[in-house]
């Protein structure tokens, strides 16, 4: 009985205190710094740095993710809602073809884990920042104006895919983890972004998102696509062309 007790205890401590991804370790220090001359002033303001300080070290929580390993899905980089599903070409530092793909925005609101993580497997052929602006990241012109960071990933069928990191309004600092020739895992950590920000994944040509407006997601674990999945047939004045 006493082993049980203490399993469901440590499974419930679990559920609520994440690991803190190495990043946010100075971040964190700099909070309870303040929050303790905050507490030399006035408790009231000390008890308010401490809620800033436990909401930091939330920001920065880096929980497992459980991939899936079904072959040719492609899975969110982020946690967050669907903002966008339209056609774009990929930045253009990328270096590939120019043309425009499916593209699917993740938005993290600054309550969202912001660690990345990658959407597929397959060599990273290219990384490209560029810097920009800092409008709200659920805007459609921050995909094109914001400050970013784009990686190309080469998968086992040679086929490209891009996932591009973009601040937001109050992210100030991006964070790629990899560099190019890389190999990354379907679901490994890449990169992260600080303080609110946005994910695009540009699916290679004829994939369809599985996903939705407004659906939420979790990195690692939701799948946005099939690759193995047959594109839709066309119909041209009722007459099916598949």
């Amino acid at each position: 009985m006493r082993s049980n007790t203490r399993e469901i205890t440590m499974n419930m401590i679990g559920t609520f205190i994440k690991p803190m991804h190495p990043e946010g370790r100075k971040f964190v220090a700099i909070f309870a710094a303040v929050t303790f001359g905050l507490f030399l002033l006035t408790p009231i303001l000390g008890w308010i740095g401490m809620g800033l300080t436990v909401w930091c070290y939330y920001f920065f929580r880096d929980p497992e993710r459980v991939t899936p390993a079904r072959p040719g899905l492609v899975v969110s980089p982020a946690d967050g809602v669907i903002s966008l599903i339209e056609p774009a070409i990929p930045p253009a530092e990328l270096g590939l073809p120019d043309v425009p793909l499916t593209r699917v925005s993740v938005f993290m609101s600054v309550f969202n884990c912001h660690v990345n993580r990658a959407p597929v497997a397959g060599e990273v052929t290219a990384v490209a920042y560029r810097p920009g602006k800092f409008f709200n990241a659920s805007l459609d012109k921050a995909s094109a104006d914001n400050e970013r960071n784009s990686l190309a990933i080469r998968m086992e069928d040679g086929r490209d895919l891009a996932v591009v990191q973009i601040a937001g309004l109050v992210a100030r600092r991006i964070v790629c983890f990899v560099k190019s020739g890389a190999h990354l895992d379907r679901g490994a950590r890449f990169g992260l972004i600080r303080f609110g920000s946005r994910l695009d994944v540009y699916l290679p040509e004829g994939v369809t998102p599985l996903v939705d407006l407004g659906q939420t997601m979790v990195a690692g674990e939701t799948v946005i696509a099939d690759l193995t999945a047959a594109a839709p047939t066309q119909t041209v004045a009722g007459v099916d062309n598949g």
